[in-house]
């Protein structure tokens, strides 16, 4: 039996991830922590986990936890998971697994150093929907891949114009912008697609001022094969301007969808147009969790581990090294 501890028991953690770990087969959620404790303990009763902390150290050493989910913000995964890692447990971690690749790598030295495993929450690789997606572009429905499209495009928040910025903001514990939290599923999912990417260039910018961080980013990247793809960032246009889209060329045909509204995908070819449900689990990391508690008990692999999810860190920095050239930023 994987008994789970969770490290930040916040927001992404209320439907998204905590209540799938007692879902599943082999696994129990038994022990939270957030430096609140009030909250910590509210979140227990509310989750009915038998133990709450307020000290990620005890959580850690708590003899009844044999693995543990880190859900806090990107800046403290690399401290947090190592210190999982050397007390002789395997760690899943949110994504962007790290604030930056250097911190990645640091990570999966200490995997290898206590011969443990580091998995990371990119779960697209594991939904049926974007599963889907890869049988159809293996499958031949699309022929040839030539390139992809990627778009999102969203308005600021009112705290971000009222100067109340959320951490997602901030670079000293996110390691970017809205580009880092977003950009990164759908860069790790063309990982998943294509292998790792081999080139990129990239321009960044801010053009709102409303933060230190990027708001704007263009990037072009190349992966094995000569498949080529852009993506276009930017979080500082109206509301009517909102876009989430990932298209997919081949010299047959046409994939199109979304990454993080679940729209239809939409296949067309000569044989014409046809639709698939893009199914939106109840727990979106459900089939990621199990994926990983089956591997802890012996049984299958793991789609997202911590050298697939370094090689999207390592592409971030590289699209937004310019940029923070002169910010301070390493």
């Amino acid at each position: 039996m994987i008994h789970w501890g969770i490290i930040g028991c916040g927001k992404v953690t209320e439907a998204k991830s905590g209540p799938a770990f007692s879902k599943i087969k082999n696994s129990q959620l038994r022990a939270v922590m957030r430096r609140d404790a009030a909250l910590a303990e509210d979140y227990a009763k509310r989750h009915n986990v038998p133990r709450f902390y307020s000290n990620a150290n005890d959580l850690i050493n708590d003899s009844d936890i044999n693995a543990v989910y880190i859900a806090t913000p990107p800046g403290s995964h690399a401290e947090y998971a190592i210190k999982v890692l050397k007390s002789g447990k395997p760690v899943y971690i949110e994504k962007p697994m790290a604030a930056n690749y250097a911190e990645c790598v640091r990570i999966n030295k200490a995997a290898e150093k206590y011969h443990l495993p580091v998995f990371v929450a990119y779960y697209r690789r594991t939904l049926p929907g974007f599963l889907k997606i890869k049988e159809l572009i293996e499958n031949g429905s699309i022929g040839k891949v030539r390139f992809v499209k990627l778009e999102i495009y969203n308005f600021p928040s009112q705290d971000e114009k009222s100067g109340h910025l959320p951490w997602r903001v901030m670079p000293e514990i996110s390691g970017g912008g809205h580009f880092f939290d977003l950009a990164s599923h759908q860069l790790d999912y063309l990982d998943f697609l294509f292998g790792p990417i081999q080139k990129v260039k990239s321009l960044a910018l801010n053009q709102a001022g409303l933060y230190q961080a990027e708001d704007f980013v263009s990037a072009g990247f190349v992966f094995p094969g000569n498949i080529a793809a852009t993506g276009n960032w930017c979080f500082s246009v109206s509301p009517e301007g909102n876009r989430d889209s990932l298209e997919i060329f081949g010299d047959q045909g046409i994939i199109s969808t979304s990454t993080f509204s679940f729209e239809p995908i939409k296949l067309i070819n000569k044989e014409g147009q046809q639709e698939f449900i893009n199914e939106r689990p109840e727990h979106v990391q459900y089939y990621l969790i199990e994926q990983i508690v089956k591997a802890l008990s012996g049984e299958g692999s793991v789609a997202s581990t911590g050298i697939t999810a370094a090689r999207t860190s390592r592409v971030m920095d590289q699209v937004v090294a310019e940029y923070y050239k002169t910010k301070g930023k390493s």
